[in-house]
């Protein structure tokens, strides 16, 4: 069968569980809407939570980061990766001790003040835009390949999908729907891994392959085989960095902290019934993730090796269909320059014909691999899973932000339960279209697009959030100064230099503040919120006693073990 064939049959037979999964567990309450009941098991909302963690910036795009980049790359790795063992250890037990539905509600709290709530639910809409973009963008790139349909149809189709078991299951729904996107990302993403390991390395391990023998006979190391590819092509050393130390430090740091801030992914961990439970599930979910995060790399040499192979200096007439396939979406686009008939593939911008979306290795390594035409479809669906589960959570975000932080906490205080629920779904609905538009046209490819997102979230959220844990004395003036400041810093520092606006053309890389680039920004935004927070609040009054002993009683475990402040309805 061909891959359309099988795509159709895998992604429908996937949507088709997703749908069933979304009618089961449809939520019938708040509480049910916004943290699932708070009944969740810590292995099934591990599952959730990986896939709710690994978006299709995790899925898509990291992998052709790291394929494009090198060791580069590896800063979405590491901050990643490292930004998450952070929460789940430092913030998230703190957290559902707390006891809250959404971050702004812990903010709005702690901090005793509708405005520090407000500030909070403005900085959880812009993170959850910005990054669901990406996540829109991935689906329309699986769409525009696969299915063959314009970028614009595929995210129409993800929206769609979306809205329906978000919209239908709120928390309930979308936690069971992504252990089953779990499932089918991890098992799409292992299983060309394990094939092209196999065929490049004799190694059906990809982390050991990653660092074995190639089998092509030159008895080279397929990292030093990359390495010599990229020297004899113009391009720099694949095992050696590019960017500066100070960007490499500042955008590994701000990743971190910024996933520290998420609310979509803090709000997994309010889904449990106990502290010891939160701190279970973020076991269980960096197990999980760790599957996916140490078998990138891997398919990042994999997917290199096998493009400049296939492509550098050969005619342009003989090309595979995959490249024709690639070339009708756009993002692949050869110019003959020199009018040979050849593709001329070096790291000479004046002299290279040949431009690659670096959303596309993943997706397109399996064809460029002759593996199955089943292998193909089954990464379609993965990249679909991993893109729609990232974007539900956030979507979730949004609802929460406008149904629960502005309608009920500040605009109608004594609104019903059944009315309030009705605007939850109201405000996913206008979260789909806005997210819509903007996996259109997105600010930049998937995975950049969702760095600023934790740019954004370092700069706001995680100073607000680990200061009204560990620091009593901090107060609502300094908070929201904090937050304020930092997430003005970000955003003009991200329009300037990201989008270009407010200036004629985007400035070089020669005008950025230290050397350090707009993805690595959230951790500058972030130490001037530290400062500003910290020097506001001393200079104003201290918080009252009830908030001392709120902190108080948030930081130190009950007598009786872990039975935490139950998650209340509001």
């Amino acid at each position: 069968m061909s891959v359309k064939l099988w795509t159709y049959i895998i992604v429908g037979i996937t949507f088709a569980l997703y749908i069933g999964i979304a009618i089961y567990t449809r939520a019938s309450s708040t509480k049910e809407f916004y943290v699932a009941g708070g009944g969740v098991s810590p292995l099934a909302n591990g599952m959730a939570t990986a896939a709710d963690w690994m978006s299709a910036a995790s899925f898509i795009s990291m992998a052709g980061l790291i394929s494009f980049s090198g060791y580069d790359g590896s800063v979405y790795l590491m901050g990643w990766t490292g930004g998450y063992v952070l929460l789940a250890l430092l913030l998230a037990p703190y957290l559902r001790k707390f006891g809250k539905f959404t971050v702004p509600d812990f903010i709005g709290d702690r901090y005793y003040s509708n405005v520090a709530r407000s500030v909070a639910v403005l900085a959880a809409i812009l993170i959850s835009f910005t990054y669901v973009a990406g996540q829109m963008r991935g689906v329309g790139v699986v769409f525009a390949r696969f299915l063959e349909v314009d970028i614009e149809l595929g995210v129409g189709i993800g929206m769609a999908m979306v809205f329906f078991y978000a919209v239908l299951g709120g928390m309930k729904g979308i936690t069971y729907t992504q252990v089953a996107q779990y499932v089918i990302l991890i098992f799409a993403f292992m299983v060309p891994a394990f094939f092209l390991s196999m065929m490049m390395t004799g190694s059906i391990i990809p982390q050991f392959g990653f660092v074995g023998e190639s089998t092509d006979g030159s008895g080279m190391y397929l990292l030093q085989k990359l390495d010599q590819l990229h020297t004899d092509l113009g391009f720099h050393e694949y095992t050696t960095g590019s960017k500066s130390k100070i960007d490499v430090f500042a955008i590994t740091l701000a990743l971190m902290v910024g996933t520290a801030g998420l609310p979509h992914v803090i709000v997994r961990f309010f889904t449990v019934p106990k502290v010891s439970d939160a701190r279970k599930s973020g076991a269980w979910a960096l197990l999980f993730i760790a599957i996916l995060y140490t078998t990138a790399p891997a398919i990042a040499v994999f997917a290199r090796t096998n493009l400049i192979n296939t492509v550098s200096n050969k005619e342009y007439s003989e090309m595979p269909t995959w490249f024709s396939k690639w070339e009708n979406t756009g993002l692949i686009q050869f110019e003959d320059k020199n009018q040979d008939g050849r593709i001329q593939y070096t790291g000479d911008v004046l002299s290279n014909e040949l431009k690659i979306d670096k959303d596309i290795m993943v997706l397109a390594n399996p064809e460029i691999a002759n593996l199955p035409t089943w292998v193909i479809a089954l990464v379609a669906a993965g990249g679909l899973a991993a893109a729609l589960s990232t974007a539900a959570g956030l979507l979730l975000v949004i609802s929460a932000a406008i149904s629960h932080d502005l309608i009920k906490k500040q605009f109608k205080p004594n609104i019903s339960e059944k009315e309030e629920l009705r605007w939850a779904r109201f405000g996913a609905l206008l979260a789909v279209l806005v997210a819509g538009y903007f996996g259109i046209h997105p600010p930049g490819f998937v995975a950049a697009t969702v760095a600023l997102a934790f740019g954004l979230a370092a700069a706001s959220f995680f100073p607000a959030i680990f200061l009204g844990i560990f620091d009593k004395r901090m107060n609502k003036e300094g908070a929201i100064a904090g937050m304020v400041v930092g997430l003005l810093l970000m955003f003009g520092y991200m329009a300037v230099f990201k989008l270009g606006w407010f200036v004629a053309e985007i400035p070089p890389k020669s005008s950025w503040f230290m050397g350090i680039s707009p993805e690595g920004f959230g951790s500058v935004a972030m130490v001037v919120n530290f400062v500003i927070s910290f020097v506001v609040s001393r200079m104003t009054p201290p918080p009252p006693q009830v908030i001392l002993d709120l902190v108080e009683n948030i930081r130190v475990p009950h007598a009786e073990g872990d039975e935490a402040l139950e998650v209340q309805d509001h």
